[in-house]
């Protein structure tokens, strides 16, 4: 599965924090049922083998669905359990590196920060890019807000698909119309939510608005 800007518009990217009453898995369901069109597994506290069997269960529920499944940072448990995709970000592994150990198939996503990081990952691989932080966000605290005419100039520079991320939320959304991104990836939006399903058609719904569907 190679990566459409479509995949791009309402992507999901999971946090364990927000787990309570229902499994990761149940809330990657719900998700999915209510029309996420990507999903990333993030995990930094997980052992690998915990890890890997989290992620072929994600992976044959995403396939299920139609929906890419994409892993974050950890090149080995993408090949391992089968990913659609690894996402990359600059402090990881370089994106020329990945692409050379998961070849041509596997989409290969970056996050970028500036005009000239975004060319470079372009170079070396990259299928589609995030950017972000595009709002304070409370998930990562060390993420700089991005300008958004920083946002604009990367949309501008690159014909990849692009995914905003960074504190985006059903009240900020529709302030990246005309930006250029091609979707938005959320975290804490989708997976705090009391009913994830119906959030997330209601975030479907915004992110179609944003691009003009």
């Amino acid at each position: 599965m190679r990566c459409d800007k479509k995949h791009m518009l309402l992507y999901a990217v999971t946090d364990r924090t927000w787990v309570g009453e229902q499994t990761l898995y149940k809330q990657v369901e719900e998700a999915l049922r209510g029309g996420v069109t990507c999903v990333q597994l993030r995990e930094k506290e997980l052992g690998d083998a915990a890890f890997l069997q989290e992620a072929k269960e994600l992976c044959a529920l995403c396939r299920r669905h139609g929906v890419p499944f994409i892993v974050n940072d950890n090149v080995e448990i993408a090949i391992a359990c089968g990913a659609d995709g690894i996402h990359l970000g600059q402090e990881d592994m370089a994106a020329n590196e990945a692409r050379r150990r998961v070849g041509d198939a596997m989409i290969l996503g970056v996050s970028v920060h500036t005009v000239e990081e975004a060319r470079q990952a372009v170079r070396d691989g990259a299928d589609y890019l995030g950017l972000g932080a595009v709002f304070p966000t409370s998930t990562k605290g060390d993420a700089d807000q991005m300008p958004h005419d920083t946002l604009r100039a990367i949309c501008d520079a690159v014909d990849v698909p692009i995914v905003a991320i960074g504190g985006i939320n059903r009240d900020n959304l529709l302030q990246l119309s005309g930006s250029g991104v091609d979707g938005v990836a959320l975290v804490s939006a989708i997976f705090s939510a009391e009913d994830i399903q119906e959030t997330c058609r209601e975030l479907r719904a915004l992110a179609e608005k944003m691009v003009g569907l």
